[in-house]
């Protein structure tokens, strides 16, 4: 049976304004001028906290700080709840290389290997492990393990939807924004539903790769799984659907899932890039944006965040951030109060390269 995907989605300003944000946040924290140390620290961190979250998402009991102690120790014998988390970073990890070398390629092949790593040692049916599914599957209420919430396609036409849906991403990778690809994907992924289980761990591992894949800077350094682990009712309310799929298909619009998706990423780039100035003890280099500020400030004494509204496209948002940063590193200092704050040049301001 030969399906369209018949793909809905708006480019909404709110969208909009999240990925120029989302760009402007990965500005920000690569002009801190990250070290391959701490790059690395940051990536082993994402790694523990994706781990964590993503499993969590599952129904996972285990805290963070035993997912953290877990990955650090080498153990011989492992509870399911244990190999879950493994099986999770081993595979993020193996993903990272992948993407970075040039060899992640995204396949049926690819799907299958992925799912098998993912439910290695936890499935008591062998035929589910990294196979596309041949039985028919239903999504029941955690809460009312007899209600059906909803039904994904039939499992013959799961292996057409999915090389549609491949065959969608491989196409426009550099033509369409990897915030806005990468959600595509995700979410047609879980409603397809191709494996008996695993798919939203899964799922969220081949965003990751993807969303490297497709050009996103520092992919490797954040955890979209962990806003996502925040409200986990939300954010099934937002990728899945309720209902049957073939009574559905031609009516989904993936415009809230996008929405939601950005605001994802933007939330985690937002949480390291306050993280950063206790990080790092280097000296960031400035970006146009900050010496647009001290020129402005050079040249009429002060600035207000209106002022710097007025010769700046940058959202709100960023804004406030570019006055931070220099207020973090002693190049300016607050004067007056509320609506009346301005800003001037500190004197005896750090000697930092301007």
């Amino acid at each position: 049976m030969v399906m369209s995907w018949k793909l809905k989605y708006t480019i909404t300003d709110q969208l909009l304004s999240t990925m120029r944000e989302i760009g402007e946040a990965i500005g920000e924290i690569k002009s801190f001028g990250i070290t391959k140390k701490t790059l690395a620290r940051l990536e082993l961190e994402a790694r523990e906290l994706s781990s964590y979250a993503s499993t969590s998402i599952e129904g996972n009991p285990l805290p963070l700080t035993d997912v953290k102690k877990l990955l650090k120790t080498r153990k011989a014998h492992v509870r399911d709840t244990e190999r879950e988390v493994l099986n999770y970073n081993k595979t993020l990890q193996a993903l990272y290389t992948s993407v970075r070398s040039g060899k992640f390629t995204l396949n049926l092949k690819t799907l299958e290997k992925i799912q098998k790593q993912v439910v290695d040692g936890l499935m008591d049916s062998p035929d589910d492990c990294g196979h596309i599914r041949q039985a028919p599957a239903v999504i029941r209420n955690p809460r009312k393990i007899n209600e059906i919430v909803f039904i994904p396609p039939d499992a013959k036409d799961v292996t057409v939807l999915l090389n549609e849906l491949n065959d969608f991403v491989n196409t426009h990778i550099g033509k369409i924004d990897s915030i806005i690809l990468a959600g595509l994907f995700h979410r047609q992924y879980v409603i397809i539903h191709p494996f008996m289980d695993g798919n939203g761990r899964t799922a969220r591992l081949l965003t990751t790769a993807i969303l490297g894949k497709a050009g996103l800077d520092l992919f490797e350094i954040f955890s979209f799984e962990n806003y996502y682990n925040q409200n986990i009712t939300r954010y099934f309310k937002a990728v899945g659907l309720e209902g049957d799929y073939y009574e559905l298909k031609d009516s989904i619009d993936f415009t809230h899932w996008l929405e939601y998706f950005a605001d994802g990423i933007l939330d985690e780039l937002r949480r390291i890039r306050k993280t950063l100035p206790e990080t790092i003890s280097t000296s960031p280099r400035l970006e146009p944006h900050h010496k647009q500020i001290l020129d402005y400030i050079s040249e009429h004494g002060s600035i207000t965040q209106r002022e710097y509204g007025s010769i700046s496209t940058r959202s709100l948002a960023a804004r406030k951030l570019d006055i931070e940063k220099l207020l973090n590193f002693e190049l300016v200092e607050a004067k007056g109060a509320g609506r009346g704050t301005y800003y001037v040049r500190k004197m005896y301001a750090s000697g930092m390269s301007v």
